[in-house]
């Protein structure tokens, strides 16, 4: 079978006028994406800086939110707080960040337009599935302002894809985080290496990594104008930060359960010893959560949290089979499936649950600790392999499986979608 390949374009990026005059300006400027940004988070990024790029893609309010993220957009370009890049560029960009375990380690990367697929186009491969509100939400915002503020996130299967991405000898435009990590980005728009870029990544297909709702919805917003007869403009593409589909270039992180709702959450432990054999993780203490991941990592299971301290629940043999039989094979060993094969069904009975998020276990065990949660199920992150055979086999993972670490930040390069990837013209 012929595969059709990704196209991979340079745009005419807008920044922030300040992104050439010093470092530390940025640091007040820029913003995790939107999905990893609570309340609390929102407005401490409102309060360091009034033109913080939280304001476009979570503008606050109900009625007419959307509508004040463009007004905002288009007053920051004509007061010129943003300024249009002359050249159409890629735009390197490198996250250095200490990893799990303490060691130094490096993202390379690059951001350009993203061609939209058709039906039937398998270049792009999602992973994981998608949850409808979110989708939403990001379509408001993208009718309004037709720009995107974020890049999602593309893995290229090109081998070697990573030495064309070394930075200029210059330093960059540079923000640090608050978790320490160091983001850097540098326009190219030298016209062999945007070429060299552009053909190494059509030269294999891309899996998404991080993405998929603002992926789903930009395809959304491209088929309405379709369907109205519109000019697709810059809307036939997605701004994308790629990177090399390796190990070395990549750390995945687990998004753990966080269960309310349960009538006797002690009831928990012993719903899921009909399918695992629940032992006994001591106390709820940093260090014992620690050892309970590493128990997870070297022989499996799930990890418990719960008002009786921590568990490790591990599935008995055979005893999850039928479970996990509507699941395709490459997913069945993903813990979120194990979660949602036999954990959802077992919380049933046990009062009303709800189940959400988050991807800090020290942070979920402190919720469940104070009663803010009633319990939490631990898991551990897929592997860059399971990723892999996920996304060629066609299937996705839960909604939620997967978190890429370090995010890169919003704020560093928009993407309006008034003209076309790799348009030249001027204005």
């Amino acid at each position: 079978m012929n595969h059709l390949v990704p196209q991979f374009l340079p745009f005419r990026g807008i920044r922030y006028e300040c992104s050439g005059s010093g470092h530390g300006a940025m640091d007040a400027i820029v913003a995790p994406p939107y999905d990893v940004v609570d309340d609390d988070d929102r407005a401490l990024l409102a309060d360091r800086d009034p033109h913080n790029a939280v304001r476009l893609i979570l503008p606050e309010g109900d009625d007419g939110r959307y509508e004040r993220a463009a007004a905002d957009f288009a007053a920051w370009q004509q007061d010129h707080t943003l300024r249009r890049d002359a050249e159409p560029s890629f735009y390197l960009y490198r996250m250095r960040f200490r990893d799990r375990d303490g060691h130094q380690r490096e993202t390379n990367g690059v951001i350009g337009a993203l061609a939209l697929p058709d039906t039937g186009d398998d270049s792009v491969l999602p992973h994981e599935r998608t949850m409808p509100k979110a989708k939403s939400d990001r379509l408001s915002l993208l009718r309004a302002t037709r720009a995107n503020f974020d890049p999602i996130w593309g893995l290229s299967l090109t081998s070697g894809l990573s030495g064309l991405l070394e930075p200029p000898a210059d330093d960059g435009v540079r923000c640090t985080d608050d978790e320490g990590v160091e983001h850097t980005v540098w326009p190219v728009s030298d016209r062999a290496r945007l070429e060299a870029i552009t053909e190494a990544v059509a030269a294999s297909r891309l899996v998404l990594a991080d993405g998929h709702h603002r992926f789903e919805t930009a395809l959304a917003y491209r088929d309405e104008l379709r369907s109205r007869g519109e000019p697709l403009d810059g809307a036939g593409a997605i701004m994308t930060l790629v990177v090399e589909l390796a190990d070395d270039q990549l750390e995945v992180g687990p998004i753990h359960r966080l269960i309310t709702g349960l009538a006797h959450p002690s009831d928990l432990r012993v719903a899921l010893e009909r399918s695992f054999d629940v032992l006994d993780g001591g106390p709820n203490t940093r260090e014992a959560i620690d050892a309970l991941q590493r128990r997870m990592q070297a022989g499996g299971g799930l990890g418990v949290v719960d008002g009786a301290g921590l568990a490790l629940a591990v599935p008995r043999e055979g005893a999850l089979a039928g479970a996990l039989a509507g699941f395709d094979e490459p997913v069945r060993h993903v813990d979120a499936a194990v979660f949602e094969a036999a954990v959802v069904p077992a919380l049933a009975g046990l009062g009303s649950p709800e189940v959400t998020y988050r991807h800090d276990a020290m942070e979920v065990a402190a919720l469940v600790d104070k009663g803010a949660a009633d319990a939490a199920v631990l898991l551990r992150p897929p592997t860059v392999e399971q990723i892999r055979a996920v996304a060629f086999a066609g299937n996705r993972m839960p909604q939620k499986t997967t978190f890429f670490h370090p995010k890169p930040r919003t704020g560093l390069v928009f993407r309006r979608l008034d003209d076309p990837a790799g348009d030249e013209r001027s204005g």
